[in-house]
């Protein structure tokens, strides 16, 4: 595996709430994660943090899953587990209070990949040249254009765009999507948080992605494109891919 992980400030924010990064559990198969904070000044960034932390520890303390199943029932029970320890954490501290944070995280399996997530911050993979969104939105306006009530346009620019339906840490309990999806050698998989797809377009990513750079060039020219064209929000990004002429960073 090549893994590269970025995470930005941003030109507007005056912290980075945004959290990730890859971890190997017994067997060195690894989990790569994203998670976007939010709650205000110092809550965000504890929520994020907590979630990446407690879901990276309990990975690194399985046995590699054969299949795909026993990885998504492990997603959907752990990240529970997690939300009501940010719930928990968060009725303990006053200036915690209103604390959240989406997640999305990826485990892999000979041939699959397996994406779970939880807000806002979305999973892709370009197979060929071919980009796809695996990961559905759980957010207001997501859930306006799916029942066809606004366009895909109007969503670009809806002034309720940052309204969560759904995020770890809000409710006592958090319903977690699975996604189980084949993985190629020649795939890529790109985890983000909503600072990067807020600011490029999906045929910029694709592009991105497509282009004849490394892997790693492709992580740092994502950020200086979000950032050129507003850096609004918080920039987190991992790429990672099983073809060895990309470059990157081996786990």
């Amino acid at each position: 595996m090549h893994v590269e992980f970025r995470t930005d400030r941003g030109r507007i924010r005056h912290h980075n709430e945004d959290n990730g990064g890859v971890f190997e559990n017994k067997t060195g198969n690894p989990i790569v994660i994203v998670a976007d904070g939010m709650g205000g000044h110092r809550a965000g960034d504890v929520a994020s943090e907590m979630a990446v932390r407690l879901l990276s520890e309990a990975w690194q303390e399985t046995n590699e899953f054969l299949y795909a199943p026993d990885v998504e029932a492990w997603f959907r029970e752990t990240i529970q587990k997690i939300n009501r320890e940010i719930v928990a954490y968060a009725g303990e501290e006053s200036g915690l209070k209103g604390m959240g944070t989406t997640l999305v995280a990826a485990v892999f399996t000979r041939s699959q990949v397996i994406i779970a997530n939880v807000g806002d911050s979305r999973g892709y993979l370009l197979n060929g040249k071919e980009l796809k969104q695996v990961t559905e939105d759980h957010s207001l306006v997501n859930e306006l254009l799916r029942k066809g009530e606004i366009s895909k346009e109007d969503a670009e620019n809806h002034p309720r765009k940052n309204i969560l339906l759904r995020a770890l840490g809000v409710e006592g309990t958090v319903d977690t999507d699975t996604f189980t999806v084949p993985f190629e050698a020649t795939d890529i998989l790109l985890l983000c948080s909503d600072g990067l797809s807020n600011m490029i377009s999906e045929e910029e990513i694709k592009q991105t992605l497509l282009s004849e750079r490394t892997l790693a060039e492709k992580a740092d020219s994502f950020i200086t494109k979000a950032n050129a064209n507003g850096g609004k929000d918080n920039i987190t990004v991992l790429l990672l891919t099983r073809n060895l002429q990309e470059g990157g960073t081996s786990k």
